[in-house]
């Protein structure tokens, strides 16, 4: 599959799970679609303010399944995987970046800036398509531009005893 082609069907998906997901007042966190050996794998992560339970999972698989089924955007044959983004979610975007303001995150850019590709610290602030991230171990604050990151997740934290 060609990426304009691949990135067309990739569209149709998002444009159909938003669909489902806005009507229940939950978020798209992110939409994939992989290809590991026959059939494809296109996957939903969603989720809700609180956390998503199983049930509500159940009920956006079936109800998108449904509507790709009659759009049929995909060509060969796929599971439909929806799950919860989990501890470690996705920053697709400004606003997570802005979300999630002082928790931890692990980022890479596309490019070096400040002659780094990979960071790990607290979100700072996000403001002007530029993330302030208070680097981990070294303590300083590095201005990254969001169009820059090419991929950042949450850390997971445990709450430290005592």
């Amino acid at each position: 599959m060609g990426l304009t082609k691949q990135q067309g069907t990739l569209e149709r998906v998002r444009s159909a799970a938003e669909r489902v997901t806005a009507d229940r007042g939950f978020e798209l966190v992110d939409v994939e679609i992989h290809k590991p050996g026959k059939g494809q794998i296109v996957r939903l992560l969603v989720d809700k303010p609180g956390g998503i339970g199983l049930d509500d999972l159940q009920s956006v698989s079936e109800e998108v399944s449904a509507i790709l089924d009659a759009e049929d955007p995909i060509a060969s044959s796929y599971t439909l995987e929806v799950s919860s983004p989990g501890l470690d979610r996705p920053l697709k975007s400004e606003a997570d970046y802005r979300r999630f303001v002082g928790r931890l995150a692990k980022l890479s850019s596309y490019e070096r800036v400040d002659g780094r590709r990979h960071w790990t610290g607290r979100i700072a602030s996000c403001e002007d398509g530029v993330l302030t991230l208070t680097l981990e171990k070294e303590g300083e604050d590095v201005r990254i531009p969001c169009a820059k990151i090419a991929h950042g997740h949450l850390e997971v934290e445990f709450p430290r005893a005592g």
